[in-house]
């Protein structure tokens, strides 16, 4: 891509030797590329802070390779019930008053299921009515389903590819691509926001984040928010003895996002407890613009708020507000 053409034109058909040529350019030049295209579309100082929280953990019929919940897997965690609306919306407030914008909401299901539909819709709109955008990830939806979380004003629906169409098989084999292709597709027909990305260190090569970042910017629509993740390992679980991914790889990796779907929120997810100051910052150098906040993602661990803190003043950024 010529310096003089317009890096940020928003496109959805990006070939794969396009992407693949972004992720072997020389750091400094990659980094400023992307840093560029940030700079037109979102403020460079600015951190959106999200916080999830599991409403229902454990007892997933799936067998995701790198998940502590799937109980297929001796993880040692024990399965709950759906939680109380009245327990979410406390944590909700709890989250809002910690900074943060967006409260996502995760139940460790294969699909839910219709006698669950009320109890979700009621979390949405009681999170809505504290001023938060709202974020569900249940599973697969049929379109009534998501036409129901749309009724109810949910803001983003997350549903991971989690990795390339090719390494898929290797992680998970309870759900195909396809069917989480289907998924984002009947969500944006509601008219909801995507939530999608994946996760890096599943054993995964530089050609499968190719085509894992093909197939997220050559959607119909960008996702709203692309969440990149660094595997945490699980004892118990398949992929507990893979590989971390390298710290400049995870970096080009978010870089390659930015200039392919300039649009969109990238979240720099899971794994930020054991990286260094220096490689998130390079993160959000890159064009990451959000994280998550609070003690735990689901049921793995996250920096405490005052080491967040203590890195937006050293870095000289700010939460959304």
């Amino acid at each position: 891509m010529p310096l003089d053409q317009a890096p940020s034109a928003l496109r959805h058909d990006w070939t794969r030797e396009e992407i693949a040529s972004l992720f072997t350019l020389s750091f400094p030049e990659l980094l400023f590329r992307a840093q560029t295209v940030h700079r037109e579309h979102f403020d460079p100082e600015e951190i959106e802070a999200a916080q999830l929280l599991s409403i229902k953990t454990g007892g997933c019929p799936e067998d995701c390779g790198y998940c502590s919940q799937s109980a297929k897997f001796d993880t040692g965690l024990k399965a709950s019930k759906l939680m109380a609306t009245e327990e979410v919306l406390a944590e909700a407030r709890k989250a809002k008053e910690g900074g943060a914008t967006r409260f996502c909401m995760g139940a460790a299901w294969r699909s839910p299921k219709p006698r669950d539909l009320p109890a979700i819709a009621a979390m949405i709109r009681g999170v809505k009515d504290l001023g938060l955008e709202t974020c569900m990830t249940l599973g697969m939806l049929t379109a009534e389903q998501a036409g129901a979380l749309k009724e109810a004003g949910l803001d983003y629906y997350n549903h991971n590819i989690d990795t390339s169409e090719e390494h898929y098989g290797k992680v998970i084999t309870t759900r195909s691509f396809a069917e989480r292709l289907d998924t984002l597709e009947v969500v944006r027909e509601a008219g909801i926001s995507t939530c999608c990305g994946g996760i890096l260190g599943l054993g995964e090569t530089r050609e499968d984040r190719v085509s894992f970042v093909h197939t997220l910017a050559t959607l119909p629509e960008h996702p709203g928010s692309v969440p990149i993740n660094a595997l945490v390992p699980i004892e118990g679980t398949p992929l507990s003895m893979s590989e971390p991914v390298e710290p400049i790889e995870l970096v080009r990796t978010i870089a390659v996002c930015r200039l392919t779907m300039p649009e969109s929120v990238v979240r720099l997810s899971a794994g930020r407890e054991t990286m260094s100051e220096e490689t998130q910052a390079l993160a959000f150098l890159a064009g990451a613009n959000s994280i998550f906040v609070g003690d735990a993602l689901l049921t793995t661990p996250n920096p405490e708020p005052k080491s967040d803190a203590a890195l937006f003043a050293k870095l000289g950024l700010r939460p959304k507000r």
